[in-house]
């Protein structure tokens, strides 16, 4: 119910251009089952989210993260010589495939116009157009309905991290927090349970721009020397210096101090919405609640949804 019903306020001159829409992540396993599902939320600028609780190619890895990071940037990321000599796949036209296909073309493209997440199927690449750079770019960063009776918070997942630590140049970034949906469709509502509640007090709140210099700056400098470390280390050994944005050797995947710099850019973009919903009056939450150790004891129990010990109500969606 949060996405997109919460884009109401929007006037209509933004509503109506998809250039001005914001680009969000959807749930593979639930949005792409098949063509209609997949050209519904496409069009809808939904990228194709695997989960790692449902699909061994979840992570923050993934080739929708690289579009994700590549939509906040400028272009172009790659030369058209090096664009025109990448690989091309073609979408499959079964019904039951979520591969999408893209029906417009430009001149302007400078970058492969689709994708795979998985190496089999198939999808447009919004970030090979120009009219893409910039784009905003809406995340649930906690990553599942979590509707807890304080409305505190769970942790982050740490693909956010990479949209702060990559893009180029650093996007605004403006905190948002939610409050009333959960009343609307809250888990815990019996039949009919897929209609919706009416008559809920829904509030959204938007913070000011965070200072990204202040907040992410000595971040993003330590990762930018990290990345050069990287590119001296391959040049020393013979191999490609040359990196695409959005895509990590294996260094800058899982070095120690790559690792150290996503946790703290994530916990920091935690702390900026911590105090927006401070501002507003709610209790203040416990300072565990923002670690990942914290929610590990919830998933010894064997249970990832439903009603929670803390009384909260979470669902993987």
């Amino acid at each position: 119910m949060d996405d997109p019903l919460m884009w109401g306020f929007l006037p209509y001159n933004i509503l109506f251009n998809p250039s001005l829409q914001r680009w969000s992540l959807g749930s593979y396993d639930i949005c792409f089952k098949n063509k209609a599902l997949s050209t519904f939320f496409s069009l809808g600028q939904t990228l194709p989210t695997h989960r790692t609780a449902h699909s061994e190619f979840g992570g923050l890895f993934q080739p929708t993260i690289t579009q994700a990071i590549r939509l906040l940037s400028a272009q172009p990321f790659l030369t058209p010589e090096q664009a025109l000599s990448s690989p091309r796949s073609s979408p499959s036209a079964s019904l039951k495939s979520p591969d999408v296909v893209d029906p417009f073309s430009s001149n302007s493209l400078v970058y492969p116009i689709t994708y795979s997440t998985n190496g089999t199927d198939v999808f447009p690449a919004p970030s090979a157009y120009d009219s893409r750079k910039h784009s905003w770019v809406h995340i649930f960063p906690e990553g599942r309905i979590h509707q807890h009776p304080a409305l505190a918070m769970r942790y982050f997942k740490w693909g956010v991290s990479r949209m702060i630590l990559e893009s180029e140049p650093l996007p605004d970034i403006i905190p948002i927090f939610i409050d009333g949906t959960q009343h609307v469709m809250h888990e815990s509502r019996t039949f009919p349970r897929f209609i919706p509640r009416t008559g809920k007090k829904i509030t959204v709140v938007f913070g000011d721009s965070v200072d990204g210099e202040k907040v992410f700056g000595d971040l993003r400098r330590r990762w930018k020397a990290l990345v050069e470390m990287q590119r001296e280390a391959l040049e020393k050994k013979g191999q490609d210096t040359t990196m695409e944005m959005g895509v990590l050797t294996e260094g800058l995947k899982y070095n120690a101090e790559a690792v150290a710099l996503r946790l703290e850019a994530t916990q920091r973009m935690r702390n900026e919405v911590v105090k927006l919903r401070n501002s507003l009056g709610y209790d203040a939450e416990d300072p565990k609640n923002g670690l990942v150790e914290t929610w590990i004891e919830e998933g010894k129990s064997g249970a990832r949804e439903g009603h929670m010990k803390d009384d909260s109500w979470t669902k993987d969606t």
